[in-house]
C-alpha cells in the first residue's frame, strides 16, 4: 500500500471551478482498480500552534493506493487525461509525495 499527498496550486479566483471539476472526477477514480481512497482537502482553521497551512490557493488530494503500479495506471487513465485538459487553465502547478507505511 502507498499514500499520495498531492498539492495542487490553483489560479487566483478559480478554486470553486477547480473543485467542481474535481468532484466530478472522484467517482471515476474511486472505481479504478487499486484505489483505496481519493479526495480533496483544504486548510481547516484551528488554534493548533504547530499547524502549517497550505494557503487558500492550494487543494491537497489525499490518496491511498494498493501499489505503485495502480498509481501509475491511474495517472495514465483516459479520464485523468481528460481531467488535466479540463483544468489546465485553473491549475498553476502540482507537486506530489508518494509514501509507504514505515
Amino acid at each position: 500500500m502507498i499514500f499520495v499527498i498531492a498539492d495542487i496550486e490553483i489560479a487566483d479566483g478559480k478554486q470553486a471551478a477547480f473543485l467542481d471539476a474535481f468532484h466530478k472526477l472522484v467517482p471515476l477514480v474511486l472505481a479504478e482498480d487499486g484505489c483505496i481512497e481519493y479526495g480533496p482537502a483544504v486548510d481547516e482553521d484551528t488554534d493548533i500552534p504547530v499547524q502549517v497551512k497550505n494557503g487558500s490557493q492550494i487543494v491537497t488530494v489525499m490518496e491511498k493506493w494498493e501499489s505503485v503500479d495502480a498509481l501509475k495506471a491511474h495517472l495514465a487513465a483516459p479520464h485523468m487525461l481528460t481531467y488535466r485538459e479540463q483544468v489546465a487553465d485553473l491549475v498553476k502547478g502540482t507537486s506530489i509525495k508518494v509514501l509507504k507505511p514505515a
